[in-house]
């Protein structure tokens, strides 16, 4: 977690703080008061890896407030909503996860909370005074690949119907230059292993850009990078903003060339860099 204050010229700083964990398991942390006297606003940048982060954040923010910063706007950064994949009640009996962690941010009375490509519209739905960075706007931030798409080099290939509205966002964005190629994927609803993957559209001799906002394992889109290549495709590319890539880099190995992604989880320094792989990386 970062804790950045804002004095009233604009001028900003970060701001130091001590944080550790009891035996017991309860997060602890401590600020110095003279650190935020000329304190107009302050942004907490958090990386949701764990759970620790995000109570991390709870007590940071009472911890402020009891310093009688009322007054003071307090903004947070949060890129990666953790939970945002649960936004829906799937089976009897389970939880939404999503709402669970939305009315906890809520219940903090931020002044502004920031979330990057948010999973689906139920977060930014349910969150208070949000600002949702589109998927777009972060592709922005890769001159090469905004080039590409831009002089309509690579077909952008949607890895599933979930991911459609967002595919087509990105062409539009190009100005219709990419052209988009939808897929599908069957999955065992038992065991959740994928059974076919089918592209529903001509890649042959093509550079293709599969986008998607999260990649955890990775097995959706190894294998939909096996069936491209199959049928032809010169390259496979991934844009996915939420890298968590929780199996490695070498999954990927021999079927998507490159990878571009943020470090909203994980930074760079933390994989194992694989020879067969390019991993492409925007940082906080």
């Amino acid at each position: 977690m970062k804790i950045i204050s804002f004095d009233g010229a604009g001028n900003t700083k970060e701001v130091a703080y001590e944080a550790f964990t009891f035996s017991g398991g309860e997060e602890h942390i401590r600020f110095e008061p003279s650190d935020f006297a000329q304190s107009e606003k302050i942004r907490l940048i958090v990386r949701a890896s764990d759970a620790s982060q995000i109570m991390r954040l709870f007590m940071a923010v009472d911890a402020l407030k009891r310093l009688r910063m009322e007054r003071t706007s307090i903004e947070l950064l949060l890129p990666y909503f953790p939970y945002a994949r649960q936004d829906r009640v799937c089976v009897a009996g389970e939880a939404l996860g999503a709402k669970v962690m939305a009315s906890l941010i809520n219940s903090l009375h931020l002044n502004q909370v920031t979330v990057w490509d948010a999973h689906s519209d139920v977060v930014p739905a349910l969150l208070d005074r949000v600002e949702n960075v589109s998927q777009v706007t972060l592709i922005e931030q890769f001159p090469a690949l905004r080039a590409q798409l831009s002089r309509g080099e690579l077909v952008l290939v949607s890895p599933d119907a979930g991911a459609s509205k967002k595919t087509i966002k990105i062409a539009e964005h190009f100005g219709g230059e990419p052209e988009v190629v939808q897929a599908q994927k069957v999955r065992d609803l038992k065991t959740g292993d994928i059974l076919q993957t089918q592209v529903l559209g001509e890649v042959r001799g093509k550079d293709v850009l599969i986008a998607d906002d999260i990649c955890d394992g990775g097995r959706t889109f190894t294998e939909l990078a096996k069936v491209l290549k199959a049928q032809g495709a010169k390259s496979v590319a991934l844009y996915v903003t939420h890298g968590i890539f929780s199996q490695g880099l070498a999954v990927f190995a021999g079927l998507i060339d490159t990878i571009y992604t943020t470090n909203s989880c994980r930074d760079k320094a933390d994989f194992i860099q694989h020879s067969d792989v390019q991993l492409e990386m925007i940082e906080l």
